[in-house]
C-alpha cells in the first residue's frame, strides 16, 4: 500500500472498494470525505454542508458501497439528485467505485428516458438506485413497494431540489421508504425549508460543515463589463470582434438562452452550438468532440450541462449571465487557463448585479477589472487584422500561380489591378463594414458605454421607470387577483421563468395562472383570488434567477 492511499486505507473500507479508489488516482481524502465516511459507515444519519467540487459524491458513495450486500438482489441504497445530469454523474461515480465488486449494479432513474428499462433494472435487483424525485414518483405510482428494501437514503444537493419544486415529491418518497433507514442529506446551504426536512425525517443527525476557501487560477485574466440585460447579445458580438480567442465557452442561466445566443452567433458566422440539459448524451459528446478538434469554436452552456467539460483549447470564458454564487463563478472560469496556459474570463454585469460582483471579488480575493465595449476604431482594426492574417499566407506564391489570370482578367474587364483587387476584397468580405462610419451605424451600444461618472445619476439603473409604472394594467378576469414582484426584464426575467417557479413551488395547475406581464423593473402575475394569501405564504421563499420572488397583492390605487 503506497503512502498516498494511506488516508483511505485508514477507513477500513472493503478492499475491493479501496482498490477502485486507488485505480482512480485519488490520494488523500478531502475534508468532507475525512469527516463523512466514518459517520456514514457507522450507520448514523448525517447533514453535510458542502459545495459542489469538494468531493462529496465519494464521501457518501464509498461508505454506502461498503455497506451493500452484493448477495441481495434488491434495492438497498437510494440517492436522490435534483437533475438528470447530476443523477447520471452520481451513478457513474458509483459504477467506478464498484468496478471490482462483482454482483453490485447501479441504475439511474430520470425523466426523458423510457420507464420500462428503469423499472426492470430495479426489479432485477439493482442495489444502488440514483434518481430524480419526479421520475421516481412516477415509478412509485406503478409499484408502491419498489423502495421497500432500501436502508440507505442520500439527498444530494437538497437545496437545489427544493428550488426546483420537488418538496411534495420528496414527501411521497419518504413515505415509501422503511422508517428504519439511514438518511444522509447534503446541501450547499441550510435554509429553513431544509432544516424542517431534517427535523421530520432524520434521527439525531451528525452535522458536518466544510468551509471552502475559494481561489481562482492566477493565470486567468478577469474583467467585467456593465451592460443592460437587453443589450447582452449585442455586447457579446462586439466583444468577440476584438477578443483573440481559440475556443470559448459562454455561460447563461436558461436552456432557451443557450439556443437563442447560439443561433445569434451562428447567424454572424461563428461556429457555435448550444449545450443544455435537454440535449441527448450522444449529441453532447459530439459537441464536446467538435469543440476539441476545432469544428466548433464557441459553446453556449448552462452550469449543469457544462459539468465535467474539460477542453484544453478553451482560452476564454464569457459569463453572459451572472452566476448564482461566487463558487459557481470560480467553477465556470476554471474551464480556461488549464495546463499552465493563460486564460481570459469576461463577466457581463447588469446595474442590479453590481453587488454580486462585489461579493465575487471579496470571496475570490481578486479584483475583476472593468472594461468598456470596443469603440469603432478598435473593431475596424480587429477586422482588418483578421483580414490581413487570412490573406498574408496566400501572398507569397500568388503572383506565380495566379499572375497570368490577373493579367487576363484586367484586360478582359478593362480595369486596373487595383480596381480588380478592390472588387475581390468586396466579394471576400461579404458586405462586412470596414470603415469607421459604417461600423458606427452597427453599434447601438455606444451611448451606454460611457464610464459611470459620465452618466446622469441613476439613468443606467432605472430608465423611464415612471412612464413604465404608470402604464394602465390589462383588465382583470373574474376570480383573479393581480400580484406584483420587483423582478423584471432588467433582472433577466421572462414570463416562462415566473410561470415555472409558481407552478413548481405553488402547486397550481397551469390554467389557474392568468396573464403574466413582464416589464423593465417589475412584473405582474394574475393568480386565483380564492386562497391567495395562503399561496403567497407558500411562495414566500421562492427564488427566480437567484433573486427572491416576493410576490405581493397589487393595489391599483
Amino acid at each position: 500500500m503506497t503512502q498516498e492511499t494511506g488516508g483511505f486505507a485508514a477507513f477500513n473500507l472493503n478492499p475491493n472498494i479501496l482498490a477502485a479508489v486507488i485505480a482512480t488516482g485519488y490520494e488523500e481524502p478531502s475534508a468532507i470525505q475525512q469527516q463523512s465516511i466514518p459517520i456514514i459507515m457507522a450507520g448514523q444519519d448525517m447533514i453535510g454542508q458542502a459545495q459542489t467540487g469538494t468531493g462529496k459524491t465519494a464521501a457518501f458513495a464509498l461508505p454506502i458501497l461498503h455497506c451493500i450486500d452484493p448477495a441481495k438482489r434488491e434495492p438497498q441504497a437510494l440517492i436522490l439528485a435534483p437533475t438528470r445530469e447530476l443523477a447520471l454523474q452520481v451513478a457513474t461515480a458509483f459504477e467506478t467505485y464498484a468496478k471490482q465488486m462483482p454482483g453490485v449494479t447501479v441504475v439511474a432513474v430520470y425523466g426523458g428516458a423510457p420507464m420500462g428499462p428503469q423499472l426492470k433494472a430495479i426489479r432485477n435487483g439493482a442495489q444502488i438506485v440514483v434518481a430524480t424525485p419526479g421520475r421516481l414518483c412516477d415509478h412509485l405510482r406503478r409499484d408502491e413497494k419498489v423502495l421497500s428494501t432500501v436502508n440507505h437514503l442520500v439527498l444530494d444537493e437538497a437545496d437545489e431540489m427544493l428550488k426546483l419544486g420537488f418538496m411534495d415529491d420528496l414527501e411521497v418518497i419518504f413515505k415509501a421508504l422503511p422508517p428504519t433507514r439511514q438518511t444522509v442529506l447534503f446541501s450547499a446551504t441550510l435554509p429553513q425549508s431544509i432544516r424542517a426536512i431534517a427535523e421530520r425525517h432524520l434521527r439525531d443527525p451528525q452535522h458536518v460543515k466544510i468551509q471552502t476557501k475559494t481561489q481562482t487560477v492566477t493565470a486567468i485574466e478577469q474583467a467585467h463589463l456593465l451592460v443592460h440585460a437587453d443589450q447582452k447579445t449585442s455586447a457579446v458580438l462586439s466583444l468577440l470582434e476584438v477578443e483573440d480567442f481559440d475556443a470559448l465557452i459562454m455561460f447563461v442561466r436558461t436552456k432557451q438562452a443557450t439556443l437563442d445566443l447560439a443561433s445569434a452567433l451562428e447567424a454572424k458566422g461563428y461556429k457555435a452550438a448550444a449545450l443544455n440539459g435537454d440535449i441527448a448524451q450522444n449529441q453532447r459528446e459530439r459537441v464536446i468532440e467538435s469543440l476539441k478538434d476545432g469544428r466548433l469554436d464557441i459553446v453556449v452552456a448552462t452550469d449543469v450541462a457544462a459539468r465535467g467539460l474539460d477542453v484544453p483549447r478553451i482560452t476564454h470564458v464569457f459569463n453572459v449571465d451572472m452566476p448564482y454564487d461566487p463558487e459557481s463563478y470560480v467553477h465556470r472560469i476554471g474551464r480556461t487557463g488549464r495546463a499552465g496556459r493563460e486564460g481570459r474570463a469576461l463577466l457581463l454585469v447588469t446595474p442590479r448585479e453590481r453587488r454580486m460582483l462585489q461579493v465575487i471579488e471579496r470571496v475570490t480575493g481578486q479584483k475583476v477589472a472593468e472594461v468598456r465595449l470596443p469603440d469603432a476604431q478598435a473593431v475596424l482594426d480587429a477586422r482588418i487584422k483578421k483580414l490581413t492574417n487570412s490573406l498574408s499566407p496566400l501572398v507569397a506564391d500568388a503572383e506565380s500561380t495566379h499572375g497570368e489570370l490577373l493579367d487576363r482578367l484586367t484586360a478582359d474587364i478593362g480595369c486596373t489591378p487595383r480596381a480588380l483587387a478592390a472588387a475581390l476584397l468586396r466579394k471576400a468580405t461579404n458586405g462586412q463594414a470596414l470603415t469607421l462610419a459604417a461600423i458606427e451605424k452597427e453599434r447601438p451600444l455606444v451611448p451606454n458605454n460611457a464610464p459611470r461618472g459620465d452618466r446622469p445619476e441613476r439613468t443606467g439603473d432605472r430608465p423611464d421607470r415612471g412612464d413604465r409604472e404608470r402604464r394602465a394594467p390589462v383588465p382583470l378576469a373574474e376570480g383573479r387577483a393581480r400580484c406584483r414582484t420587483a423582478l423584471g426584464a432588467r433582472d433577466g426575467i421572462a414570463a416562462k421563468n415566473l410561470l415555472g417557479a409558481i407552478l413548481n413551488e405553488g402547486g397550481l395547475a397551469r390554467e389557474a395562472i392568468g396573464r403574466i406581464q413582464v416589464r423593465d423593473s417589475f412584473s405582474l402575475v394574475e393568480l386565483p383570488e380564492d386562497g391567495l394569501e395562503k399561496l403567497l405564504t407558500k411562495l414566500k421563499d421562492t427564488r427566480v434567477a437567484g433573486k427572491q420572488l416576493k410576490l405581493r397583492r397589487y393595489r391599483e390605487d
